[in-house]
């Protein structure tokens, strides 16, 4: 087997887990973590760090905001059984970016990382992230590739795979739809402000060798969990939140 279909191949394995396996890492981030200490050895400007790290992973959710609103039925899902593609899209930060959605993830996982001011960290995590979902990328463009043939090729030419190019910007014919966006983005959202709490706490704890709960990041959880709960109960019993052809 060429060497493009082993790692198109073992792509398309870690496109069905990879909601699961980048979990594999995580005791890299509990040793880290073990040795935690405030940046400058101030709480007020490990604070500001930690805000600064917060709008980092923000901006990731931000783009997935973005890209979310404006898809058009069949395309940038969460399917993990197999690759699903009902259209080829080219507009939107499609046009700047082959695969914004993996940009977005790599803004809210290095947000995480830069948290504990370990530059070696970032450095693995970056690493990793790209060994990993290259070969997912790879995969995709390989369906893409001969679901629409020459309109792949066309777009892949002149549309950049990680690194956006913003000169060659289309803005998408979809209309952006917030029901959309709060149907399938209430668990990113969450996810982020229960890390950043999480890391606050265990972080605050170890340093001070006290249990510390910072006010601020447990009121921001609990904010967090009353959208992520009122959200997921819209989802799931109701029809609020779906939309027609989305």
């Amino acid at each position: 087997m060429a060497l493009r279909n082993q790692l198109e191949k073992s792509g398309s394995w870690l496109f069905r887990y990879r909601s699961y396996l980048p979990l594999a890492i995580l005791p890299i981030f509990f040793i880290c973590l073990a040795s935690s200490s405030y940046l400058g050895h101030s709480h007020a400007i490990n604070e500001l760090w930690q805000v600064g790290c917060l709008g980092l992973s923000l901006s990731g959710l931000v783009l997935r905001v973005i890209i979310v609103g404006h898809a058009p039925c069949g395309t940038s899902g969460r399917n993990t059984r197999e690759q699903a593609a009902n259209t080829l899209t080219t507009t939107g930060m499609y046009s700047i970016v082959r695969h914004p959605l993996y940009l977005a993830n790599y803004l809210i996982i290095i947000g995480f990382t830069i948290e504990f001011h370990v530059w070696w960290l970032v450095l693995l995590t970056t690493c990793i992230y790209a060994l990993y979902y290259e070969r997912i990328m790879l995969a995709e463009e390989a369906f893409l590739r001969e679901r629409f043939g020459e309109a792949f090729e066309q777009w892949a030419s002149v549309t950049p795979a990680f690194i956006p190019r913003f000169r060659g910007w289309k803005p998408s014919p979809v209309p952006f739809c917030w029901r959309t966006v709060l149907q399938r983005e209430y668990n990113a959202f969450f996810l982020i402000v229960a890390v950043f709490f999480l890391l606050d706490l265990i972080g605050d704890s170890i340093t001070e060798r006290r249990f510390k709960i910072g006010v601020t990041w447990f009121g921001l959880f609990i904010i967090g969990f009353v959208i992520f709960a009122t959200l997921r109960t819209l989802k799931k019993r109701t029809h609020l939140l779906t939309v027609e052809g989305r």
